[in-house]
């Protein structure tokens, strides 16, 4: 007798014997029941999921002599002929390799023919989105009215693709992915009925592995068993589907986020010798970076040994998410340049350096470094700052010669007639916001934000108008920051955590402190804080 795939063997002849989609298995039964069958059924979903075992399940249950409760008996002659695939009133096609107009054209002049022994002709057309413009043209009537005698059965797995007009004219379902607790449940019968003994640590990574698809649960299952074991474990599931070992892996990552460009050349050198793709070695590191970052936002992974994820743990301590996530861009850009390339293992190697020295990134931490010892002077004291603004005429004159008095009362002058014209100036000027700036930029510290935070961290807040803010630069706006303030993502970001302030949408401009033009801005003097009466010590 001929061998036959685990995943065809344990085919689900029932709808009650599909798992994981009990909201669509149930609306077909009802509706086979109350004998309201649809003529056309648009089946969408992932790889692996049930469509195709719906539809032929569908197809037997429509045509079935003796149903019960909306499920085909398979034992009726009908039924058992659809099982053979003998009965000519059900017909699958595959779109992939059948999509031409000539195709649809036949099964156009077949509708009109009454069915040869079933109820129903009933045709399947899976990858449906395969078809050509004008083979859905083709098709487009026959589905809009077909015969009585004849029902539809559409599956893909890009609905997208399809034209709005065969969308319209479908019921449509959605299949989704399948639950690892319904691929284990599922995988336990297999194993039970085919005396497969298999650990209960390998069952969980076969679907993690099959990412909600039970066909392809099955087939790692079913390569798993050309072993000639005892019983199936964790280790021969991975070196069956190719997990690499982790020790390059790990190695390279941790001398990346340790800049270490000479242990990463190594790294590189023992790849290249021991024969491995840099292609598939580079997008092993892309994901292994990924699941670095993963754990340091969540704390968690799956897919990893105990001694692994403490591996894992050292490196997210090393580095930042963000230079986790610049490092992700970089890599995937590199992998990208390096298919086109013809000299892989220079591109592969300046990448890794590149990678190793990402001095963008570095600065940003440096900046936020800074800014965390700033804080902590201010929240330690050592940083004092003493008003003596109730009379800073008398108390500078107090401690100063005639001379020195007079400069500071020309000063003060000056100052006085500047605001006053600037005052009598009809052009908008900004003011002080009553809104607490620095909370808000504390706030969008500690929700992660940290390049909005640090780009931010020595601004001040204007308003100008109504809904007009205004954030000057006193050091001046670098290209760099102006780039970050101009990612969509931050911008949002900042007006989202404006708005929960203030309950306000602001329009937000920026000011360039060192290339103002603005009049009120206009100053007459080097110092302001010696104007405003304010001692300031440091101490380290």
């Amino acid at each position: 007798m001929a061998y036959t795939a685990l995943y065809r063997k344990f085919r689900p002849l029932k709808f009650e014997d599909m798992v994981g989609e009990e909201h669509i298995t149930r609306t077909l039964k009802n509706q086979i029941i109350s004998k309201r069958v649809g003529h056309a059924y648009l089946f969408n979903g992932g790889r692996g999921t049930g469509k195709t075992t719906s539809a032929k399940i569908l197809a037997r249950a429509v045509n079935c002599l003796n149903p019960k409760d909306g499920e085909p008996c398979n034992e009726c002659e009908i039924c058992k002929e659809i099982l053979e695939g003998s009965l000519t009133d059900v017909v699958e096609m595959d779109a992939a390799s059948n999509n031409s107009v000539d195709d649809i054209r036949g099964i156009r002049d077949e509708v009109n023919f009454l069915p040869t022994k079933a109820k129903y002709r009933v045709y399947i057309i899976d990858e449906v989105h395969m078809l050509t413009t004008g083979a859905f043209n083709a098709l487009l009537k026959t589905l809009e009215e077909p015969p009585e005698h004849v029902k539809f059965i559409l599956a893909t797995t890009e609905p997208q693709k399809l034209p709005t007009t065969i969308l319209s004219r479908c019921q449509r379902f959605d299949f989704k992915k399948i639950t690892n607790e319904n691929i284990i449940k599922r995988l336990k019968i297999i194993c039970t009925e085919s005396n497969i003994k298999i650990a209960e640590d390998a069952l969980n990574l076969i679907a993690i592995l099959a990412e909600g698809a039970m066909r392809d649960a099955i087939s790692i299952l079913e390569r798993c068993c050309q072993e000639s074991i005892d019983e199936i474990n964790v280790d021969i599931v991975k070196e069956l589907v190719g997990i690499p070992s982790l020790e390059y892996i790990s190695k390279i990552s941790r001398s990346i986020f340790e800049n270490n460009e000479v242990e990463a050349l190594e790294v590189i050198d023992n790849i290249i010798d021991s024969g491995k793709d840099l292609n598939n070695f580079l997008w092993e590191v892309i994901k292994y970076i990924k699941d670095i970052l993963v754990f340091k936002s969540t704390g968690k992974l799956k897919l990893y040994s105990d001694d692994e994820i403490a591996q894992i743990k050292e490196i997210s301590e090393l580095t930042s998410r963000e230079r986790l996530l610049n490092t992700i861009n970089l890599l995937s850009n590199l992998e990208n340049e390096i298919k086109w390339s013809s000299q892989k293992t220079i591109m592969f190697q300046t990448g890794i350096i590149k990678a190793c020295t990402d001095t963008q990134m570095s600065g940003v931490e440096e900046l936020k470094k800074k800014v965390e010892e700033l804080e902590n002077k201010l929240a330690n004291g050592n940083i004092k700052i003493t008003s003596n603004s109730s009379n800073v005429d008398s108390n500078v004159i107090s401690k100063s010669n005639t001379s020195s008095n007079a400069q500071l009362l020309s000063s003060t002058n000056k100052n006085k007639e500047v605001s006053n014209k600037v005052s009598e100036t009809k052009v908008e000027s900004s003011s002080s916001s009553d809104i607490n700036w620095q909370d808000i930029i504390n706030k969008l510290r500690t929700s992660g934000k940290v390049r909005l935070y640090t780009s931010l961290a020595n601004t001040v807040l204007n308003q100008i108008g109504d809904l007009i803010l205004e954030i000057e630069f006193p050091n001046g706006l670098t290209p760099f920051v102006e780039k970050i303030l101009e990612d969509s993502d931050n911008k949002k970001d900042l007006s989202d955590l404006l708005f929960r302030e203030t309950g306000k949408q602001w329009h937000i401009k920026y000011k360039d402190g060192k290339n103002s033009k603005k009049i009120v801005e206009t100053k007459t003097y080097e110092n302001p804080i010696d104007n405003l009466g304010l001692d300031i010590n440091v101490i380290e």
